[in-house]
């Protein structure tokens, strides 16, 4: 089992669906200081791309408040919309009662809230360009992608860094 005094290094998320709406799945995973590594996913019927990729941060954001952070802590990304909502926009959106520049209520709201709600000190993101080798990121697609597809996934949850 992982231990609560682990120091966590880094984290991948990542949100899919097949169609838009339609079945989708969220995949993410943090990896520690001594190499061990927790992955987490699962899935929803009738949704869209945007929530899971909402879903995986937020997902992954509620298992790392359990956690130390090392110092410049990243959750990678390959969902520019997560990263801009959460570090830009979602100030304006408070501000504006919800809503976007064009007064239009804006989507996902509760997803947003619930992300803004779990804000951590020293926590960013970082973009990382999807399906380009990323290891984590790809680890991260596959975890979500099975979910979506209801294919049975064996995520890794222990200390081990013999193997990874």
């Amino acid at each position: 089992m992982i231990s609560k005094e682990n120091i966590a290094i880094e984290a991948a998320t990542d949100g899919a669906c097949s169609g838009n709406p339609g079945n989708g799945g969220w995949g993410g995973l943090i990896v520690f200081e001594d190499g061990s590594r927790l992955e987490i996913g699962g899935s929803e019927k009738n949704t869209t791309n945007n929530r899971m990729e909402l879903t995986a941060a937020i997902k992954i954001i509620e298992k790392l408040r359990n956690f130390k952070l090392k110092k410049d802590f990243k959750l990678r990304t390959d969902s520019k919309y997560v990263i801009e909502g959460y570090t830009n926009w979602i100030r304006n959106w408070k501000k504006n009662g919800w809503k976007s520049s064009s007064g239009k209520m804006i989507l996902n709201q509760d997803l947003w809230i619930r992300i803004d709600e779990l804000r951590i000190a020293g926590l960013s993101m970082e973009f990382v360009k999807g399906h380009s080798g990323d290891p984590l990121n790809e680890r991260a697609d596959l975890i979500a992608t099975n979910f979506s597809k209801g294919i049975a996934t064996k995520l890794i949850q222990h200390n081990n860094k013999n193997t990874f």
